[in-house]
């Protein structure tokens, strides 16, 4: 699309940049912030530069943070010995939502995905062995995309720790194969949370 205005397409392909963002729904979104007023606009501005200036990642979990530990993190009446591995952020939102896990998160930033380049050494997996190994563990629960990459994720964690003394398990397959979690309604994912399962008989069946 070619608006005749340099300052129009360039804001466009900005917006457009975004993930799911198209150019007529970039246009819509420029169109909508051009006939915003001044301060509204610097507002919006603003509230990015902030967020990219002071918000970092947990250096425990990996978990959206303000600080050096995020609110999960640093709450002291919720289980540290528990700990829920998901795929990124969105997942981590949608099983908070369902008020149903009080102990910690691991966030992955990812899952093993060979077709798109992303192998182990790509996630927070090391990360995950390390917390395993220096902090007072006793369960891991594995709460990934019921697909071919999160099983081979899922695969991958339990051949590395299985040597150590933990216990795996794995969410409720209830859910549909191929299902995103922040996709799954709060019953049904605050239900396959509760109805976990060791993970090596899940796999083996």
């Amino acid at each position: 699309m070619d608006f005749k205005s340099k300052l129009l397409n360039e804001a466009v392909e900005q917006m457009s940049s975004l993930p799911g963002i198209g150019k007529r729904s970039a246009l819509r979104l420029v169109l909508h912030l051009l006939k915003s007023s001044e301060k509204e606009v610097e507002n919006f501005s603003n509230s990015f530069k902030n967020l990219k200036e002071n918000v970092c990642f947990c250096k425990n979990c990996f978990h959206i943070a303000e600080t050096e530990l995020c609110e999960i993190c640093s709450n002291t009446s919720r289980k540290s010995d528990t700990i829920c591995v998901v795929q990124d952020v969105r997942d981590l939102l949608a099983i908070e939502s369902t008020e149903q896990f009080y102990g910690q998160y691991h966030v992955l930033g990812g899952i093993i995905s060979p077709m798109e380049g992303i192998g182990p050494d790509d996630l927070k997996i090391k990360e995950l062995i390390d917390r395993i190994e220096n902090q007072e563990i006793n369960e891991i629960i594995l709460a990934l995309p019921a697909t071919m990459e999160g099983d081979t994720t899922n695969f991958y964690i339990h051949r590395k720790i299985q040597d150590k003394n933990v216990k795996l398990t794995l969410i409720s397959r209830g859910i549909g194969v191929g299902n995103q979690l922040e996709y799954i309604d709060e019953l049904t994912l605050g239900k396959s949370l509760l109805n976990r399962s060791p993970y090596e008989i899940n796999y083996t069946s």
